[in-house]
């Protein structure tokens, strides 16, 4: 049987409409205290990715624990700052001139992905800086040191367009650069870290005295059981003692690890070759890490196939010929109307939902695992649907 999250076992499935994700705000915040804990004893300062975890009914939350939040561009950046407050920080992998201007408006710190965009938009980041004078400029680079286990998700893969390499930096084009910035992990420990730093300090060390801040980026799972706190905290006092800039961490997955769940609902039950159960829920639609990673979710209470008598293979409702969530077994056989339940749903779910076939979105609700107390915040219909087309 998968591995259950222990809070979740008190949630009943029936209690919100299908499909629902459903975040624990007792099991954020324990995330989020042991965050503020690791930025209190280090003096490093962690920020909300956003792209992995927007769910701005939370900000009053998370912004009582981080330092703020990180953007992938203008509409994240605009959120952070009009509903998480603190420092915001954006990055794009190449900006618009326009987008840009209202990013250098509302960011405390901007970060570019190369040479010829800060020596592109220099009039504007001149006249950003002399109107903000904190305004922060930084550079993404690349310290050419691959930890990703998948190439799909892995910004030092060979010939990435993220990040500056070393061959290809421009002392010219830093004039207004005052961090660096490096992202070289996804859901990784603190090992694969220690040794990104050591790469990046080998290849840009030369620079390191001349900064401000570096930011370490994404991908660390500190909220993850086992996770080496005591190192990270270590490794983040040296760094910031050696150097004498502020360290910025920028985890996604860590701040809403094991908060939430999908509730789902069996919808039909057919038979080819093996049991085929439609679900209101999408793996293009509402989980694409399903196919683009690809991984296999845990469903509470289910199994691989062999482990329970009864097996079926689980699909959503589009035309898609592979929307096919997986092969699972179950100690009881699944029936229309049956509640399943997918488990550690919170991070990159809510953000990457999609409406193709007019596929409704799911529901969010607020859970608090203590209390039991339980609210829906936001449905979906068919205006959410009609609103991205003309």
């Amino acid at each position: 049987m998968g591995s259950l999250l222990e809070r979740f076992r008190s949630l009943d499935p029936g209690r919100v409409p299908s499909p629902c994700f459903v975040v624990d705000e007792a099991a954020l915040e324990c995330n989020l205290r042991l965050l503020a804990r690791v930025q209190q004893e280090s003096g490093a300062k962690i920020l909300l990715a956003l792209k992995a975890f927007s769910m701005f009914s939370m900000a009053p939350l998370v912004s009582r624990y981080l330092s703020g939040t990180c953007a992938s561009g203008l509409h994240e950046a605009r959120l952070g700052r009009e509903e998480f407050g603190g420092e915001v920080h954006t990055f794009s992998a190449a900006f618009t001139r326009e987008d840009l201007k209202q990013v250098l408006a509302i960011s405390d710190h901007v970060v570019f992905n190369s040479c010829d965009q800060l020596d592109r938009f220099e009039p504007e980041i001149r006249a950003a800086r002399e109107a903000r004078p904190g305004l922060e400029i930084g550079i993404r680079l690349n310290p050419e040191h691959s930890e990703g286990a998948v190439p799909l998700y892995d910004p030092c893969a060979p010939c990435s367009r993220l990040g500056v390499v070393r061959d290809a930096l421009r002392e010219e084009s830093l004039r207004h650069v005052t961090g660096l910035h490096f992202h070289t992990l996804c859901e990784q420990d603190f090992l694969p870290l220690e040794r990104t730093v050591r790469a990046f300090e080998q290849r840009f060390a030369d620079l390191i005295p001349r900064m401000k801040w570096i930011n370490f980026g994404g991908g660390h799972h500190i909220t993850r059981p086992g996770y080496q706190v005591d190192a990270l905290i270590a490794l983040l006092r040296d760094v910031q003692s050696r150097w004498g800039v502020q360290v910025y961490l920028e985890p996604g997955e860590a701040i809403a690890y094991h908060c939430g769940v999908m509730v789902s609902e069996v919808l039909d039950i057919g038979h080819n070759g093996m049991a085929q159960a439609i679900l209101d829920t999408s793996a293009t639609c509402h989980m694409p890490d399903v196919i683009e990673m690809p991984y296999r979710p845990v469903i509470t209470g289910a199994g691989a196939e062999g482990e329970h008598p009864h097996l079926y293979r689980l699909g959503g409702q589009t035309c898609l010929a592979g929307d096919v969530i997986g092969d699972y077994s179950f100690p009881e056989p699944l029936r229309v109307g049956s509640r399943v339940v997918f488990e550690d749903m919170a991070y990159y779910t809510m953000v990457k939902t999609t409406t193709f076939n007019g596929i409704n979105l799911p529901s969010i609700a607020i859970w608090n695992s203590e209390t039991q107390e339980l609210r829906v915040v936001r449905r979906f219909g068919y205006e959410d649907f009609r609103g991205r087309l003309s």
